[in-house]
């Protein structure tokens, strides 16, 4: 027997926590992870590898048991349910799929169970198939079809049953650059067309931050920051979330002065007005900067010289090595021609270097 659907509101997450267990020593994978999903919502679980986010797609699921916490679908606990009584969509990162099927019996398989009519069955199966750009392939079987496209195969198998809740763990990893790109558009068009409950899991931060409502940013089995995709970018909540987020330069200098949110930071021959992220209660900082707010040439504040040590053509633009005199290395993208061994001036609005504790 299948579960109804189940028209919820919100995915509480109450404190989950689970650990494994290695002889005498435990592991938390997870530890006591909080959040509130709430129905239509896309959601990305974003962060690096072993931080969790695999884990928590699995405890939602039921993959895995609780070591501790509950999860709630409004008021009605369901993390001791089996997996097929939640009646989730999950996508995996290795497809999962029937490999004496075809796409066609793939697809709709979940569809079959819950006894739909074959004629249904078949619409919905192509409709499917066309969203992820498969009508021509209905007829092979999984191990005649590349990597990516057995993703997009698990990726419309999910959608077709037409869940309260996908769960979607990195299905664009083993796709390629252009494919990656187009698979994000559409999987965010069929989240809008269908309205289902999205939670993604990535490590990419372009993934998350072109397709996710919110983010949340995981680190060690912990929620870092919950944000929109804006908030996270430009606001990350600590040094940990910053460099995660592409804040490649980090310098370690002296607080010289503090006037409500902005501070002046010395250090090395620099000196920088930065944006104050966390209170800054000692005498060292933090400052962190995107390589792309950098820019060449000079400024009345946040200049600095130095000379080329490192260029990296990227096409429309160049990640280069700054090396300052007194060694700091900074990391920054331009559309201009650099040249190494080349001296050079750049600078950065005050707005948009972040400063942080450097103890905390």
């Amino acid at each position: 027997m299948f579960p109804m659907k189940h028209d919820f509101k919100t995915l509480h997450l109450d404190k989950i926590s689970r650990t494994y267990h290695n002889g005498k020593k435990e592991f938390p994978a997870l530890s006591e992870l909080s959040a509130d999903i709430q129905k239509g919502e896309f959601i990305t679980l974003l962060g690096p590898s072993g931080s969790g986010k695999t884990t928590v797609l699995n405890c939602i699921a039921g993959i895995l048991p609780l070591s501790g916490g509950r999860i709630l679908l409004d008021d009605e606990q369901i993390d001791g349910l089996p997996p097929e009584k939640r009646g989730f969509g999950m996508v995996f990162q290795n497809y999962a799929l029937f490999p004496h099927m075809t796409v066609a019996a793939n697809v709709g398989f979940g569809l079959a169970m819950r006894k739909m009519p074959k004629p249904a069955i078949r619409e919905k199966v192509r409709q499917a198939l066309n969203l992820v750009q498969l009508a021509d392939e209905e007829n092979k079987l999984p191990g005649q079809l590349s990597g990516g496209q057995q993703q997009r195969v698990a990726i419309a198998r999910a959608i077709v049953i037409e869940p309260p809740l996908i769960l979607m763990d990195e299905p664009l990893s083993s796709l390629d650059a252009k494919l990656r790109l187009q698979m994000r558009s559409e999987i965010r068009q069929i989240h809008k067309e269908l309205g289902q409950t999205t939670i993604y899991v990535t490590h990419d931060q372009d993934e998350a931050l072109s397709l996710a409502d919110r983010i949340v940013v995981m680190d060690k089995g912990k929620s870092l920051q919950t944000g929109t995709p804006k908030e996270v970018y430009l606001s990350p909540a600590s040094i940990a979330v910053a460099v995660f987020l592409g804040y490649r330069t980090v310098l370690e200098m002296d607080v010289a002065a503090v006037s409500g949110e902005q501070a002046v930071l010395q250090g090395k021959g620099i000196s920088l007005a930065a944006r104050i992220m966390q209170p800054l209660k000692g005498k060292k900082a933090l400052a962190a900067i995107r390589p792309e707010d950098f820019m060449t040439g000079e400024a009345a504040v946040n200049t600095i010289e130095g000379i080329v040590c490192n260029v990296e053509y990227n096409g429309i633009s160049s990640q280069a090595d700054i090396k300052t005199p007194a060694g700091e290395i900074l990391h920054i993208r331009t559309n201009e021609s650099l040249h190494e061994n080349v001296p050079i001036r750049v600078h950065v609005l005050p707005e948009r270097v972040l400063a942080y504790p450097a103890e905390i």
